[in-house]
């Protein structure tokens, strides 16, 4: 559980999301979503129960052990000022430049990178405001998966994408969960949720009363909720 002054932001969730799954995190402003991730990343302590990652207590680990173990990608990924490798190195100082290239491959960013007179030693202004939002967010992907963390967290990895771009993130994620990574996401879309995810948790006022397979016939129902929840956030 956990609380909002005397109001609990969640009640009576229990859930396991083994390793090599991709799942959505479904469900209108207010509903829970957001306090499970920050709650992974122990931004947040629960007030009953327990949130454990690779079977550890969050609450045991020190906050560095904690942050080699989750990385995250926000909806609006923020670049400090430095280099492009500078970037990419923000959760592993030792990655080396071929490994720097590889991820960057993987996350579509390294056309545009290559396009720089400097590529990866192109300087990055504060913010990333000489960048477009869709490189940031595949620089912020490259650097996600540079870091080697096991757990990685995508807020809205769409938004704002065109298609094919969407079909390119939804493949990075597959790769992602076939190496082993446990992948949540924070979405929306639900092309997206049919090309890439595993399953989908609905949370509605601090539950979660769904918990659905993305299978063939569970798709008129997903189908349902997504165009539920798209309206209350609306």
């Amino acid at each position: 559980s956990k609380y909002y002054g005397r109001h609990k932001a969640l009640d009576d969730v229990s859930l396991e999301i083994p390793p090599g799954t991709v799942t959505v995190i479904l469900g209108p402003s207010g509903s829970g979503k957001s306090t499970i991730a920050r709650l992974v990343a122990r931004h947040w302590d629960v007030c009953g129960g327990s949130v454990s990652v690779g079977g550890v207590d969050v609450r045991d680990y020190d906050m560095e052990a904690l942050r080699e173990q989750v990385a995250m990608v926000l909806q609006k990924n923020v670049l400090f000022s430095g280099t492009i490798k500078e970037n990419l190195r923000w959760g592993n100082k030792d990655a080396t430049d071929e490994e720097l290239v590889h991820v960057c491959k993987l996350a579509q960013a390294d056309p545009f990178i290559q396009e720089f007179p400097d590529k990866y030693d192109t300087y990055i202004e504060q913010g990333g405001s000489n960048v477009s939002g869709g490189q940031k967010q595949r620089v912020a992907v490259a650097s996600a998966i540079a870091s080697g963390r096991p757990l990685i967290l995508f807020d809205e990895p769409t938004s704002g994408l065109d298609f094919d771009s969407m079909t390119q993130v939804a493949g990075l994620i597959r790769r992602l969960s076939e190496l082993g990574k446990v992948i949540f996401i924070v979405t929306h879309d639900f092309e997206f949720v049919c090309r890439t995810c595993s399953r989908v948790l609905h949370f509605d006022e601090g539950e979660m009363p769904d918990d659905i397979p993305v299978v063939m016939d569970a798709l008129p129902k997903l189908r349902e909720l997504f165009s539920v929840s798209d309206g209350k956030e609306r």
